[in-house]
C-alpha cells in the first residue's frame, strides 16, 4: 500500500516538474519542414521537370543539328574557307585559334552553360507566386486553420515561416536543380565535343565556366529574397484578406490603382511620370517574384554583352542593385506588408 503511494507520488512529483519549451529555431524547422512537404511539388518537382525538358529540347537540337551537319559534310564541309571531308574537326580549328578568340569562345560556352538555368528560374517566379498566394487563403478554405491554430505554433511563426520558404527554400532548390541542369548540359555537350575529335575538359569544363556560373547564382539567393519581399509580403497580404478570388485581387487592386493614378496625372505632384508608378509600384509588386527583375531598375547600359562571360563584372552588376532605393524601400513595405498578414491571420475567419 505504502509502495502504491509512493509511486503515485513519484508520478505526481515526475509531472509537476515544468518542461523546457522548444527552442524557437527548433520549432521554425518543423514550420519549414512542414511547408516543403505540403508543397513539395512546387518546390521541388516543378524545377526539375522545367531542367529535363529544356534539356530535352536541347538534346534533340543537337542531334538535328548533326544530321544535318553530316549531310553537309557528304558535299564537303567549309570552315573559315576549309573543306573537312570527315566533317566539323574541333581540334583543327582550336589550334589555329588566337588567345583571343579561344577567350571569346569560353566566354561564349559559359553564357550557354548558365542559360540551361534559365527555365528552372523561370518556373520558380511562377511557384513562388501562387504560393504565396494560396497558402493563407487555401487553409481557411479547406478549414485545416483550426488544426493549425489548435498547436502551441504563433501566427507569426507560421506566416514567417511561409515568407522565408518564398524567400529562401524556393530559390535555394531551385538554384540547386539549376546547376544539376548546368552539369548535365556540359555532360550533353561533351559527347557532342568527343565526337568531333574535341577535348572537352580543354572547351567545357574549366574551373571558370561550372564554379563560376554556380557562385553567382547563389550569391544571387539574398538579392532575390530582398528583392521579392514586397511582391510576398503583397500576395501574402491578399492571401489573408481575401474571402475569395485572391488572384483577381492581387492583380486588380495594382492594376486599377495605376489605371487611376494615370488618368488623373497624379504622379505630376511629384514631378514624375505615370509610367514610374508602372513599373516600380505594379510591375514591382506583381513580378518581384521573377528572378532577374532587378535590372530594370538599374543602370546597366555601360555592361556590354561581351562582358557577360566575366563572373566578376557580372558578380559587381548583381550586387549594385543593393545600391538602389527602389530595393530597401521595397522591402520595408514588405516587412509591413507581412506584418499586416500576421496580424489578419489572427482573427481572419470566414465563417
Amino acid at each position: 500500500m505504502n509502495a502504491a503511494i509512493d509511486a503515485a507520488g513519484m508520478d505526481v512529483a515526475k509531472s509537476s516538474v515544468p518542461r523546457t519549451p522548444p527552442h524557437p529555431t527548433h520549432k521554425l524547422k518543423l514550420l519549414l519542414r512542414r511547408e516543403f512537404w505540403e508543397h513539395k511539388g512546387g518546390f521541388f518537382w516543378a524545377p526539375i521537370w522545367a531542367g529535363g525538358i529544356s534539356l530535352l529540347l536541347t538534346l534533340m537540337a543537337l542531334i538535328f543539328g548533326e544530321v544535318a551537319m553530316r549531310r553537309e559534310a557528304v558535299s564537303g564541309l567549309k570552315v573559315n574557307g576549309q573543306v573537312m571531308i570527315n566533317g566539323l574537326d574541333l581540334r583543327l580549328i582550336t589550334e589555329k585559334m588566337s588567345p583571343e578568340d579561344v577567350q571569346k569562345l569560353a566566354d561564349g560556352i559559359s553564357l550557354s552553360t548558365a542559360s540551361a538555368m534559365f527555365w528552372p528560374l523561370l518556373v520558380l517566379g511562377f511557384v513562388v507566386f501562387f504560393y504565396c498566394l494560396g497558402s493563407l487563403y487555401d487553409e481557411r478554405k479547406d478549414r485545416s486553420v483550426l488544426f493549425w491554430k489548435s498547436l502551441p505554433v504563433s501566427d507569426r511563426d507560421t506566416v514567417l515561416s511561409k515568407a522565408i520558404s518564398a524567400l529562401v527554400v524556393a530559390p535555394t532548390l531551385a538554384i540547386a536543380v539549376g546547376i544539376a541542369c548546368m552539369v548535365a548540359f556540359l555532360l550533353v555537350l561533351s559527347v557532342f565535343v568527343l565526337l568531333h575529335h574535341g577535348n572537352p575538359f580543354v572547351l567545357l569544363w574549366s574551373p571558370d565556366n561550372l564554379l563560376a556560373n554556380a557562385g553567382v547564382a547563389l550569391a544571387a539567393i539574398p538579392v532575390y529574397a530582398l528583392w521579392a519581399l514586397p511582391s510576398a509580403g503583397w500576395l501574402l497580404l491578399c492571401s489573408a484578406w481575401s474571402k475569395s478570388k485572391p488572384f483577381l485581387w492581387a492583380i486588380m487592386i495594382p492594376v486599377f490603382a495605376g489605371v487611376f493614378i494615370s488618368w488623373f496625372d497624379l504622379m505630376n505632384m511629384f514631378n514624375l511620370d505615370s509610367s514610374w508608378f508602372w513599373k516600380n509600384v505594379v510591375a514591382h509588386l506583381l513580378g518581384g517574384v521573377f528572378p532577374g527583375t532587378w535590372f530594370t531598375v538599374m543602370d546597366v547600359d555601360g555592361l556590354q554583352v561581351k562582358e557577360l562571360g566575366n563572373h566578376l563584372v557580372l558578380l559587381k552588376a548583381l550586387y549594385s542593385a543593393l545600391a538602389t532605393p527602389q530595393l530597401w524601400i521595397g522591402a520595408g513595405a514588405g516587412i509591413a506588408m507581412i506584418a499586416a498578414a500576421i496580424r489578419l491571420r489572427r482573427w481572419r475567419d470566414d465563417n
